[in-house]
């Protein structure tokens, strides 16, 4: 049986879609945030478990600029939004991240990101400004889906990347939180299964591990 917790030596792979009011993760507004959480079947393919969205409201001072409002077509001060501040978002979130990591005996989880590095620091502002001392995520390693699509399929556009797997896109959904981080997951389980699919990951030998270790 395949577990998990065996795959990324102990990592959980989290996926993060933001959604911004710009581009500058110290100035700007979150305004967005869904995660996948993944799972792994008997036969050691991954699969979307659950998939979770929070509506943020913009933090006291953040910059919103007019055109990252038009891009995502997000309305901030929609008198309908059901939106809540980044400390009880934050607080909810991490919560059922790290009940998926006591559920899967994973150690931490491994933020995955379409370009990763701009949703990593997005979150890492909204923590720093909160004040939270415990974050179940690894605070700088990541897997970058524009990278490994590029590997995989030629493609580092996510649309583009889902087109050539074979995953369904509508550009018209897109740039919502939820939506694109679903996309994001089915590529990042798609490229993973398709590695053990063609013969990679297999269960390694212990003693070739150790052997291994010495010359690291």
């Amino acid at each position: 049986m395949h577990e998990i917790k065996d795959r990324f030596r102990g990592f959980l792979p989290v996926v993060i879609d933001i959604e911004t009011a710009g581009f500058n993760a110290k100035t700007d507004a979150l305004l967005e945030i869904a995660a996948s959480l993944l799972r792994m079947d008997d036969n050691g393919e991954l699969y979307i478990h659950e998939t979770v969205e929070f509506l943020v409201k913009p933090f006291e001072g953040a910059n919103l600029e007019k055109a990252a409002l038009e891009f995502t077509g997000i309305d901030p001060y929609a008198p309908d939004r059901n939106d809540m501040n980044e400390q009880e978002m934050l607080g909810q979130l991490f919560s059922k991240v790290r009940k998926e990591l006591k559920s899967v005996e994973c150690k931490r989880a491994i933020l995955v990101g379409h370009n990763a590095s701009f949703d990593h620091g997005f979150l890492n502002a909204a923590i720093e400004r909160c004040e939270i001392k415990r974050n179940p995520f690894h605070p700088f390693s990541s897997f970058d889906t524009a990278s490994l699509a590029g590997l995989a399929f030629g493609q580092t556009v996510l649309a583009k990347a889902c087109e050539v797997a074979g995953i369904e896109f509508s550009n018209a959904e897109a740039h919502s939180a939820k939506y694109d981080t679903a996309k994001t997951a089915e590529l990042f389980c798609e490229i993973v299964n398709r590695w053990k699919q063609m013969g990679g990951w297999a269960l390694s030998d212990p003693n070739m591990e150790d052997s291994m270790a010495s010359f690291m």
